[in-house]
């Protein structure tokens, strides 16, 4: 579960963070009360080990990383589809006003693109992510309807936490620096 580059779990704690944010900020669209303290202790959270984790690669930007011309590339051609996928599915569901399913499709793209994102730069732990996030957005939905609960609020909580988990283990990778 451990990145073969400090830096890049560092970095991992950045992004998974803020994102991890993000999707405790869109499950706030329609949570049920009892769960708002949780959300904005997530969202607050998430930010936290974001920033931790941007001081450390920051603190590390000389060191190796998996990311190379080559690499990059490839990452940015992954990431441009993932948002061409998730632009385009939004704009369909939108077109059918199912807009409560949006969160639902970006959620799926998002697991999916993970996939390849962990290939790319050989972190196991992100497999598990790109899994978790995956199944978040596969059961979000009869989930919502079986707990009469906005499917944002599921899929932005189920996501939020994934990710979160996620990014405080890569700033703990990062910190003890195996």
């Amino acid at each position: 579960m451990i990145a073969e580059h400090i830096r890049d779990a560092s970095a991992t704690a950045v992004v998974f963070g803020f994102f991890a944010s993000s999707w405790f900020g869109w499950a706030q669209d329609a949570p049920p009360r009892r769960w708002r303290p949780l959300l904005g202790v997530g969202s607050v959270l998430s930010l936290l080990t974001a920033v931790a984790g941007g001081i450390l690669t920051w603190r590390r930007w000389a060191e190796p990383t998996a990311f190379d011309a080559d690499t990059s590339r490839t990452f940015g051609v992954v990431v441009g589809i993932e948002f061409g996928a998730a632009a385009l599915g939004a704009g369909l569901l939108a077109l059918r006003r199912r807009q409560d399913l949006i969160p639902v499709w970006v959620a799926l793209v998002v697991g999916v693109h993970l996939f390849p994102v962990a290939a790319l730069i050989d972190y196991p732990l992100i497999h598990l992510v790109a899994a978790l996030v995956t199944v978040v957005a596969l059961v979000a939905v009869p989930v919502a309807r079986a707990r009469e609960v906005a499917v944002s609020a599921v899929v932005g909580l189920g996501t939020g936490v994934v990710l979160l988990v996620a990014a405080v283990s890569s700033l703990v990778i990062a910190l003890v620096g195996y």
